[in-house]
């Protein structure tokens, strides 16, 4: 899972939803420093990222990428699967995502002082290019896989995997919806 279904699986607290968004970026017992409600958002996280990890049907998912992508076929995954909540999120919440997202940026943004600098760094660009709803087509999938290829210095070719997702859409989404309800 990333971005927009750890969110979305941390209810309705907003320091729970914080600390679930920024766990990716606190190491080891570093979470010791947060309150308590962000410790337990980031101890969710970690929860969340084990019990997908080792689900089968995620495995499957990955094991399609695996040949091309090698250890960052799990990473595709994760923004693959967060483009079909994305694009199916009215059969999850009865909140528009429009909405949904507005309201979390706001929450960031009300709550900046209690984000790492690499987040505080990240949060502009993330909520002016709004990639949390732009997940729901292919060409905001298509940002994020740049992005993050850039950040492998071009060695991971995430910036490919579209292409992945297109020739295995149908499989992909089945799998993302098995494993989410």
């Amino acid at each position: 899972m990333n971005f927009l279904a750890h969110i979305y699986l941390s209810g309705d607290n907003e320091l729970v939803t914080i600390g679930n968004f920024i766990a990716d970026g606190v190491r080891g017992k570093q979470y010791k420093k947060f309150s308590k409600d962000i410790q337990i958002g980031i101890l969710l996280h970690r929860q969340i990222d084990t019990f997908t990890d080792t689900h089968p049907i995620v495995r499957q998912s990955t094991k399609r990428l695996h040949k091309n992508y090698s250890h960052y076929s799990g990473v595709i995954v994760d923004i693959l699967y967060d483009h079909f909540l994305a694009k199916n999120w009215a059969n999850y919440s009865v909140i528009p995502l429009e909405i949904y997202v507005d309201d979390f940026y706001e929450s960031l943004q009300s709550h900046f002082e209690l984000l790492p600098t690499r987040t505080q760094k990240m949060m502009p660009y993330m909520i002016a290019d709004n990639w949390l709803l732009n997940y729901a087509n292919i060409e905001g999938i298509q940002r994020v896989l740049n992005g993050m290829n850039r950040r492998t210095k071009n060695v991971s070719g995430m910036d490919k995997a579209t292409l992945e997702l297109q020739h295995y859409y149908s499989e992909f989404e089945d799998e993302f919806t098995a494993f989410f309800e």
